[in-house]
């Protein structure tokens, strides 16, 4: 056994998906104790972001498919996709990139959609882009469904006073030439923009920059970016690669007093950049080598915080990891450069992890955002034509929407663990926090892909919540059977002592709420 720091919780359990043979067969103990006088920062909902780039079928045919089209639409926004994403509570959405971002110049995505400019899209599949949304398109779609705005600046290939303008020209109130532009384009209130991202992924697509030079270029660039009197925006330097440390280093170093936050990108891959693996198939290796390389955010994330602790003791700059999730070889047979990949249990349990890390370390991370919304990388959601399903990674957030403004306490979970290929795992992980509505929420995640756990707290209540979990390592929807794998619905009552045991089948993720 192993003492992991993280959070959790005998859950009589409407299960289905076959989970009974789990509960039966092999079952190993844990134990949780919860420190609730000693509670952390909060859990800011942001940590629940999306991420929506000009990239495959992530905006075409994903969230927008025009006025005219044959799928029921709002305004051009399809209303199935729209629907579902409302009910996620999205807290933020970051748009137009990734590397799309550094190329793009916002003038091509205003004005009447028949005359704006067709552009190649240079980095994902050399297709033209119409520039059917744009500006006005994004900020709205973020409206309808809830969200705060991230927009990312051109610092790339674009210049201090184009990113100036556009910030202008979407927060505006007075009457100057950029704002009257705005209204004759059909927009007449100012939208609010909270977070702009000044460049992205300077050291690769964004300009293949030494940090020296990227700091450099976010002093100048951000000195720029000015809000709206009585306005403010968050700005967003763009950060390190993974483990550049380094980067990390000479942007705090040189340029802490020009940010608020600094970003951080990572993606998990069942091999590494040049061996991604499948999204389905594969066994004990590929779910073992998936859930380590998620893990491995968490090392990611203590030790950038480290170096931004000697910059900035305060904790003034947030810490945004606004590209994670997993990246798998794309679905054979999908158009090459569009990123379209299957989403499985697998992507389910590294969505858990994850959010688990960064409740874990919410003195720092403020924001993160997946990638992507629909039809792109571990996506909430895909569609082909008319059809729509939602994923085990769509699940997985809507179960967690009530840690958004939670306050999380520090739990000792005291695990077996378990090995496959040099990699060791701890059977369980999870988190606790209070919700904003008072009552406890806890995450319970089993990482075994054949063992069930038994899981003892020294927590007291009443419990009701979900599971998601499956038959198999790869169980997915397909647009033939959407409902192969969702949640089920968990109850537990206290035992003799008062006290509240879980038991999780393997391969599983649970949330519930203590009352």
């Amino acid at each position: 056994m192993k003492i992991w720091k993280s959070a959790l919780l005998s859950l009589s359990a409407t299960i289905g998906l076959g989970a009974s043979p789990a509960l039966a067969a092999d079952r190993v103990n844990a134990s949780v104790s919860v420190d609730l006088d000693t509670p952390g920062a909060r859990i800011e909902p942001e940590i629940q972001g999306q991420f929506a780039e000009h990239l495959g079928r992530g905006i075409y045919e994903g969230i927008w498919v025009g006025e005219d089209s044959p799928i029921p639409n709002t305004n051009g926004y399809r209303n199935d996709v729209l629907a579902a994403l409302k009910e996620l509570d999205i807290p933020v959405i970051r748009w137009p990139g990734g590397c799309f971002a550094d190329e793009y110049d916002w003038r091509d995505g205003i004005g009447p959609r028949s005359e704006r400019p067709k552009r190649i899209n240079t980095h994902w599949g050399g297709v033209i882009d119409d520039n059917r949304f744009g500006t006005h398109e994004f900020l709205n779609f973020s409206e309808m469904v809830g969200a705060e705005n991230y927009v990312a600046g051109n610092m790339g290939s674009g210049s201090p006073r184009e990113m100036a303008q556009w910030l202008e020209y979407m927060t505006g109130s007075k009457p100057t030439t950029l704002v009257k532009e705005r209204q004759a384009n059909g927009r007449d209130k100012p939208w609010k923009v909270k977070y702009f991202g000044v460049g992205n992924e300077s050291w690769g697509c964004g300009g293949n920059m030494r940090p020296e030079y990227s700091a450099d270029l976010h002093r100048r660039y951000a000195t720029f970016v000015k809000p709206q009197p009585g306005e403010t925006v968050v700005k967003v330097a763009t950060g390190a690669n993974v483990d550049d440390y380094n980067f990390t280093e000479v942007l705090m170093r040189e340029a802490v007093n020009q940010m608020d936050a600094i970003s951080l990108h990572y993606y998990t891959f069942v091999g590494d950049w040049d061996h991604k693996g499948s999204a389905t198939g594969g066994g004990r290796k590929e779910w073992v080598s998936t859930l380590s390389n998620a893990l491995h955010m968490d090392e990611l994330i203590t030790k950038h915080s480290a170096i931004m602790d000697q910059y900035d003791p305060d904790k003034r700059v947030g810490l945004f990891v606004d590209e994670w999730g997993t990246w798998y070889d794309q679905e054979p047979g999908s158009t090459p450069g569009f990123l379209y990949q299957q989403n499985t249990l697998r992507d389910a349990e590294v969505a858990a992890l994850t959010l688990n890390i960064f409740h874990r370390h919410t003195d720092r991370v403020k924001l993160a955002a997946i990638a992507q919304m629909v039809n792109v990388l571990q996506a909430m959601i895909l569609t082909d034509g008319d059809k729509m399903l939602l994923t085990p990674t769509y699940h997985v957030f809507d179960m967690y929407k009530p840690f958004q403004g939670a306050t999380p306490y520090p739990a000792t979970i005291d695990t077996p663990e378990f090995s496959e290929g040099g990699k060791t795992l701890p059977v369980v992980d999870a988190s606790v926090a209070r919700g904003e509505d008072g009552q406890l929420y806890l995450s319970l995640v089993n990482l075994d892909p054949e063992r069930a756990a038994r899981v003892a707290t020294d927590l007291k209540g009443a419990a009701t919540g979900h599971i998601l979990t499956g038959p198999k390592l790869d169980t997915h929807n397909t647009f033939d059977a959407p409902d192969t794998i969702k949640p089920a619905t968990y109850s537990a009552r206290p035992g003799r002592d008062g006290t509240l045991t879980f038991d999780l089948p393997a391969k599983s993720v649970v949330v519930v709420a203590i009352r």
